[in-house]
């Protein structure tokens, strides 16, 4: 257990899991997107469904979804800001089978056409727990450094990613590893969570290998 735990996240309130985890999903979804949103579908289950309004949970997903921190007093006008910003948004109220009580599924669209989908749970105290992207099974905390590594699935690109690591970056240790694919040949995701932060320019270093489509970094909290 560390003082984040014990104390919470720095935040705006009124709850951490309504509002600081909310603002993480958010910002987990914008950087997949790897894009400025201008759509934003946002499916709530469980409690968030039934009480996103008054916990806030909508102006703290928003908030995310366009860059801000959970300490940002911009959450509060995050309607507001998103119409300036031209940001179009949705949120459904719903039921999404098995999943945890404060879960969110966010589907964002940038102006280029690009598009995302991320499904995730506020599990307390600021901490998140993201189930899905694009599709893939990905299952990740954001309590360790995490970089997902969205790819096409060709033989040998995983060896070729984590040679690489070892040969450039022998400093970082790999903590945990998953790979999803929803069929052979496609569009996959490699979920890397690392000890430390990643090395300047490991990140980048990582999007030029060949069939790597995007390099996410979602640093703990």
């Amino acid at each position: 257990m560390n003082v984040f735990d014990i104390i919470g996240p720095i935040m705006i309130g009124p709850s951490s899991s309504h509002t600081a985890g909310a603002v993480r999903l958010g910002t987990v979804a914008r950087k997949v997107l790897n894009r400025e949103p201008v759509e934003a579908y946002i499916e709530l289950s469980g409690s968030f469904a039934k009480t996103y309004r008054g916990h806030g949970t909508d102006k703290a997903l928003l908030a995310g979804i366009m860059g801000y921190e959970s300490s940002d007093e911009e959450i509060r006008y995050s309607p507001e800001i998103a119409e300036k910003r031209g940001l179009k948004y949705t949120f459904v109220p719903t039921d999404i089978p098995g999943a945890h009580p404060n879960t969110a599924r966010i589907r964002l669209k940038a102006e280029d056409g690009s598009s995302c989908e991320v499904e995730g749970a506020s599990i307390g105290g600021g901490n998140i727990y993201v189930d899905m992207v694009n599709g893939m099974k990905v299952g990740f905390t954001g309590q360790m450094n995490t970089i997902l590594v969205l790819h096409y699935d060709k033989p040998g690109l995983i060896a070729a990613v984590t040679n690489y690591m070892y040969e450039h970056y022998s400093e970082v240790n790999i903590g945990n590893f998953r790979l999803a694919r929803p069929k052979k040949g496609g569009e996959a995701v490699m979920t890397i969570e690392i000890d430390g932060r990643p090395p300047e320019g490991m990140i980048e270093s990582l999007s030029k290998i060949p069939d790597v489509i995007n390099v996410i970094l979602i640093k703990a909290v």
